[in-house]
C-alpha cells in the first residue's frame, strides 16, 4: 500500500487526531456497529460497474503461518437481505496499520476508527456462486503495508465484469497485518472471543497476528524485499493451485467457519485464462509470478515499486506485461528498471494517470474527503472514480486482448495506448538518454 512508508509523518497524523478529538467522541465498537462513523456519509466503495453482482467469501486452508489465505470475490446469486462485510475486519487490522505508519495505537484507534470505522465492501458475504460458463482467473498481490481487504474498489469491478479474482493476504511480514492459528494445548485457558466475520472451525486453534516487520538498524533492505517477493509469489501460486483444486472438484478444508459452498465452484474456472494483478510491492510480485509460473498468461502491475526484484529474472519473463502509472509517485529509477523488461515481441505496454498519487489504487482515495485525503497523499486531483475508471476500463481492454476473451472490453483498447485526456502515453519521468 504505502511504498517505503510515505505516510509516516507523525506531526501531521497529531493535526488528523486533535480534529477526530474536536469532531468526535467515538470509542471502539465492533467495525460492523452504528457507533463506528465518518461525518463524510456521501464517501464509500465504488460498486461494481459489470453485468454481474459481486459475492465474497474468505478461504484459508493450513492453519499455521505457512498456509494460504484470501478473499475470494466472484459473481454471485444475490439474495434479499445480503450482509455487506465490513471494509476493515477487526480492531487487530488498525493495530497493524498504526504500527506500519509509525504511530501509537491508542492514538490512530481514534483516527482510523473515526475515518474509516463505518465503510462496507459492496459485495454480498458468502452469497451463492452464480454459474455461467467458465470465468477467468486474476489472482491479486496487495502493496507494502496493506491486506487482503484494501483494493475491494478493483477486485469487485472485476468480478461485476465476469472474474474470479483472489486477493492473496501476504506472510511475508510485508502486510501490516495478517493472522494464523497455533493449536492450543489442554492446559492453556480458552481464547478471547474471536471475530464475527473470521471464526476458526476447530475450538482448538487460537488466533494469532503477524504484524509487519519493519527494517532493523543497519539492516539492508534488498535482502529482505528479495525474500519477500519471492515468497509472496509464491504465496500466488498456491492460491492459484488452491483455485485449480477447487475447479477439479477436489475437497478443500477452510480452516474458517463460512457459509460459503466452495464445491460449486467446480469446473466454473477458465484455466486457460489466468492473469496475475497487483499494487506497489504486488506489482513487483506480478513479475516475480510470470518468471515463476507460466500458467499465469499476463500481468498487470499497477504502480510497481521494482525495487525488491533481481534483474536476472527479467529474460525468463516471457508474458505480456501492462504498467499502469500514478503521476506523482515514480522516479527515474524505477522507470528504468520497468523499461528494461520491454521487448521487441513480447507485448508491453505503460501508460501513467495523470493527477493520481500512489494511493490512488487503494480503497482509501474513496474514503476520505478532499482536503484530509489530499493532505495524507490518499488523493490527487483527478477525480478519483475517474482515475480507477481509467485502470479498470484499461485493465480489461489489456485482459481481453492476453487472454482472448470473447468480450466488449476491446471498446477501451484506446486506453492501452494513453490516448484519453487523463492519460499519458509511457511515462511522465524523463529518461536521460545516458542511461537507456
Amino acid at each position: 500500500m504505502l511504498a517505503v512508508g510515505r505516510l509516516g509523518q507523525l506531526p501531521l497524523i497529531k493535526r488528523i487526531y486533535a480534529w477526530s478529538l474536536f469532531t468526535s467522541e467515538l470509542k471502539w465498537s465492533h467495525p460492523s456497529s452504528a457507533a463506528m462513523g465518518n461525518a463524510n456519509n456521501h464517501l464509500g466503495i465504488p460498486p461494481g460497474k459489470g453485468p454481474h453482482q459481486v459475492g465474497c467469501a474468505d478461504l484459508m486452508v493450513g492453519h499455521t503461518v505457512q498456509g494460504t489465505l484470501f478473499r475470494l470475490y466472484y459473481p454471485c446469486q444475490v439474495s434479499e437481505g445480503s450482509e455487506k462485510p465490513d471494509w476493515i475486519p477487526c480492531r487487530e487490522y488498525f493495530n497493524g496499520l498504526a504500527d506500519f505508519m509509525k504511530i501509537s495505537r491508542s492514538l490512530s484507534e481514534r483516527i482510523f476508527n473515526y475515518l474509516f470505522g463505518c465503510y462496507k465492501i459492496p459485495a454480498a458475504w458468502n452469497a451463492s456462486f452464480k454459474p455461467d460458463g467458465k470465468y477467468p482467473v486474476i489472482i491479486f498481490s496487495h502493496g507494502l503495508g496493506a491486506f487482503r481487504t484494501l483494493y475491494s474498489a478493483i477486485c469487485v469491478e472485476l468480478a461485476s465484469q465476469g472474474f474470479v479474482v483472489a486477493a492473496v493476504e501476504h506472510r511475508d511480514e510485508s502486510a501490516s497485518a495478517t493472522f494464523y492459528y497455533k493449536e492450543k494445548s489442554e492446559a492453556e485457558p480458552k481464547p478471547h472471543a474471536t471475530h464475527e466475520n473470521f471464526r476458526p472451525v476447530s475450538e482448538n486453534l487460537e488466533e494469532q497476528w503477524l504484524y509487519y516487520r519493519p527494517l532493523k538498524q543497519g539492516e539492508r533492505e534488498f535482502p529482505l524485499r528479495n525474500k519477500q517477493v519471492k515468497q509472496r509469489a509464491d504465496e500466488c501460486i498456491r492460491a492459484l493451485d488452491l483455485l485449480i483444486d477447487i475447479n477439479a472438484g477436489k475437497s478443500v478444508a477452510n480452516v474458517l467457519q463460512s457459509n460459503f459452498d466452495w464445491t460449486t465452484l467446480e469446473n466454473s474456472m477458465d484455466l486457460c485464462r489466468i492473469a496475475i494483478m497487483g499494487h506497489s510491492f504486488g506489482g513487483a510480485t506480478v513479475i516475480e509470478c510470470l518468471c515463476k509460473e507460466v500458467k499465469f498468461k499476463c500481468g498487470i502491475a499497477l504502480d510497481t515499486w521494482m525495487f525488491p526484484l533481481d534483474e536476472e529474472i527479467f529474460p525468463s519473463v516471457k508474458q505480456p506485461i501492462f504498467f499502469i502509472n500514478s503521476e506523482k509517485f515514480q522516479w527515474v529509477g524505477n522507470i528504468i528498471r520497468m523499461k528494461k523488461l520491454d521487448s521487441a515481441m513480447i507485448p508491453r505496454k505503460m501508460i501513467t494517470i495523470k493527477g493520481t498519487v500512489h494511493q490512488s489504487f487503494p480503497d482509501f482515495t474513496f474514503l476520505t474527503g478532499n482536503w484530509i485525503g489530499k493532505l495524507l497523499k490518499l488523493k490527487g486531483e483527478i477525480d478519483p472514480h475517474i482515475a480507477m475508471d481509467l485502470c479498470n476500463r484499461s485493465s480489461l481492454a489489456f485482459l481481453q486482448r492476453h487472454l482472448s476473451l470473447e468480450r466488449d472490453f476491446n471498446q477501451w483498447d484506446h486506453l492501452i495506448e494513453g490516448k484519453d485526456d487523463n492519460l499519458i502515453p509511457g511515462t511522465n519521468i524523463t529518461i536521460p538518454q545516458s542511461s537507456m
